[in-house]
């Protein structure tokens, strides 16, 4: 049975400077000892290939394979679908029909032209060549992680698309996530997960080869084994504990912010769920409400302990202190509950996600908003940006320039490779009139 969350709670001038000083540029991602131990685990993958990949898969997993069923087959695909719900399958459509038009609507618009007195510049992306999608497995489904991951690829034209799950003691992958890679038309699927998988679609094994990028979240060891091989092979911003930071004044409903406190809670023990609010009858309130609500249950034990070890309310003076607050601790998600939201979403500088209004919850946007939920974490919103089509392409640009174009900017150019010491430069340039001139 696990005991009653209970909350902390504190004005913010008394906050606790650890809150802060955990956060980018400070944060620590791992230990020595766990960048050792993953450090072994990919240098074994990257000796002994598909052996290795076996060994591990059944020792941190469970699963007995071989390499002939590493990979996924169309028929267990086929049999995915019989075994989860008609309606998952229809939401997971959805989900992905949400994601696809935000997306396409990103993509019409980074491809333009531009001229300017006799320059013109052709602005285009081109897709990277072949991507690994990392997919969380366990003891939870992560079909819309896959939605997420594997989407925008598919939708710039990545040419290869490879997923990697950890199995179960059956050796099977969670059966709605294959229905959300065949959704998603990935072209290859293969039962292998935490540091090993990163480890193979880093360096290639006998039967995986190696990807030119790595997308998606995974548990801490994941997350080192992507740090470590990231000076080979392009990643995506490190993924740490899910969060959640509200800002609330007055007339914020307790019941609603509680819930969705609890919602982020649910993903582990180590969520960060935060409210910031001005009123302190809010906070009173939700308190009692987190109270009622978590039941305490086994079932509630997870949730419990997130709010009571990482849970945190901050009582602030001025919509400006919670403002300041939420792009210093740039969290992964920012729900503004207020009489006017979007003023407050206008100031917001540093966070993955910001959700406005009562009717805006940070759970819709896991499964139906169509934004992705692949987000920056531990702070890391002040430099990173949540997944989207950018993740999967080069932007490239084509320059013509006329004859009277170059004229008009051949005094720039002299004048600054003079400057920088480099002579040729300006003569690239006057070789071409010079040319004209003998002409």
């Amino acid at each position: 049975m696990s005991e009653t969350p209970n909350i902390n709670v504190f004005p913010i001038d008394s906050l606790p400077k650890e809150i802060l000083e955990r956060r980018w540029p400070n944060l620590k991602w791992f230990d020595p000892e766990l960048e050792g131990y993953v450090r072994t685990i990919i240098k074994e993958v990257k000796s002994k290939g598909d052996e290795a990949l076996l060994r591990f898969t059944e020792r941190f997993d469970g699963a007995r394979l071989s390499v002939a069923n590493l990979r996924v087959t169309q028929e267990e695909i086929d049999a995915a679908y019989e075994r989860v719900k008609k309606e998952w399958i229809s939401s997971l459509s959805f989900l992905k029909d949400r994601i696809e038009y935000l997306e396409k609507q990103q993509l019409e618009r980074v491809n333009f032209e531009s001229e300017s007195s006799g320059v013109k510049i052709y602005y285009k992306v081109s897709p990277i060549r072949s991507v690994g999608c990392y997919v969380p497995g366990g003891g939870a489904a992560y079909s819309s992680t896959l939605i997420m991951t594997a989407t925008p690829a598919k939708l710039v034209g990545v040419r290869r698309v490879v997923v990697c799950s950890p199995p179960d003691r059956n050796g099977q992958i969670n059966p709605l996530t294959l229905v959300a890679a065949d959704l998603c038309r990935v072209d290859e699927i293969y039962k292998v997960g935490g540091a090993q998988a990163i480890a193979a679609l880093s360096y290639g094994t006998g039967l995986i080869k190696p990807v030119e990028k790595i997308v998606g979240p995974g548990n801490r060891y994941v997350t080192a084994a992507k740090t470590l091989v990231s000076r080979d092979v392009a990643t995506d911003a490190p993924a740490g504990p899910t969060e959640i930071l509200i800002v609330a004044d007055g007339s914020a409903d307790p019941r609603l912010i509680a819930l969705d406190l609890i919602s982020q809670a649910e993903h582990g023990t180590d969520s960060i769920p935060i409210l910031a609010t001005l009123s302190q009858e809010v906070a009173s309130k939700v308190v009692e409400e987190i109270q009622r609500i978590v039941s305490p249950t086994p079932e509630g034990e997870v949730v419990g302990k997130a709010l009571s070890t990482n849970g945190l309310i901050i009582l602030c003076g001025s919509l400006e202190e919670a403002v300041d607050f939420a792009n210093e601790f740039a969290p992964e998600h920012v729900e503004i509950v207020t009489e006017d939201p979007m003023m407050i979403a206008k100031r917001i500088e540093s966070a993955g996600l910001v959700l406005i209004g009562p009717y805006t919850p940070v759970s819709a946007s896991d499964y139906a908003f169509g934004t992705n939920h692949v987000l920056p974490t531990g702070g890391l919103g002040h430099i990173f940006s949540g997944l989207s089509i950018f993740d999967f392409v080069k932007r490239v640009s084509i320059v013509e320039c006329s004859k009277e174009g170059l004229l008009r900017i051949r005094n720039n150019v002299k004048a600054l490779a003079e400057a920088e010491g480099f002579l040729n430069h300006a003569l690239a340039v006057e070789g071409r009139f010079e040319l004209g001139k003998k002409e």
